[in-house]
């Protein structure tokens, strides 16, 4: 069993369709009991699943010392991935984090883990106390990056973080997102601060999952950029099977 976050502190480069991918792809291809668990307030990884947010919010109230996350979890249409989804209630969450305690999110996952192969957290951008219970949580921590020569930069402060908050945390993979070749910047950055990193091309028909509201894998397999996330599914899966045979 693993729990794998797709986290950034910078938004707008692909975290969430990444995320709704990479767990599609751990049901269908892997076939994997999974779990895409939204923790994000715009409710995106469960909009790209066709599911529409809650006319009550009460995602945060799983949170709770009483809350029942379990019975918050929802079939989707693809088989064997789970939906836990998120709402507008969660714009607060860091703030309840903080007063339920440093280990709450790890709590609820431990108690999910029998119940699921994957866990796939798909966290807001930013860096807060949220971000650092999902570190305490993920076996792997998968961060997508936009092809800037800030990128490296921001990878490194997020690592020294990390190791002054947590001295010992999960592997980070980086992701170089939204790749462009005929951008003479992006295959600079590509050749050297982001040198194998692994890629995901700008594509066309990743755009289309927000309106087709499915996993580009789902329905445009034979695509490039498809191709690219199965490689980087492929990845993922031998990092987690050598973490538990060590």
């Amino acid at each position: 069993m693993a729990v794998i976050a797709i986290a950034s502190v910078k938004g707008g480069v692909g975290k969430t369709t990444l995320a709704a991918d990479l767990a599609w792809r751990f049901a269908a291809q892997g076939g994997h009991r999974t779990l895409l668990w939204d923790l994000d307030p715009q409710a995106g990884a469960g909009f790209l699943l066709g599911h529409d947010e809650p006319a009550v919010p009460r995602a945060v109230g799983m949170f709770q010392r009483e809350g029942r996350p379990r019975q918050m979890v929802e079939p989707t249409v693809h088989p064997g991935l789970h939906l836990l989804p998120a709402d507008a209630s969660l714009r607060n969450l860091p703030i309840q984090l903080a007063r339920l305690g440093p280990r709450r999110l790890a709590q609820i996952t431990s108690l999910l883990r029998s119940d699921f192969d994957r866990i796939v957290l798909d966290c807001p951008a930013g860096y807060n106390e949220l971000t650092e219970q999902v570190i305490s949580a993920a076996d792997l921590v998968i961060v997508p990056l936009p092809p800037s020569p800030l990128s490296a930069r921001s990878l490194d402060q997020l690592r020294r973080e990390l190791l002054r908050i947590h001295h010992r945390h999960p592997p980070i993979l980086p992701v170089l997102s939204m790749y462009n070749s005929r951008r003479p910047l992006h295959r600079e950055v590509a050749k050297s601060s982001a040198q194998g990193w692994p890629t995901i091309p700008y594509s066309a028909q990743m755009e289309q999952s927000a309106v087709r509201r499915e996993p580009l894998g789902a329905f445009a397999p034979g695509s490039e950029a498809s191709r690219y996330l199965g490689r980087l599914w492929s990845g993922i899966e031998a990092k987690i099977g050598k973490r538990h045979a060590a």
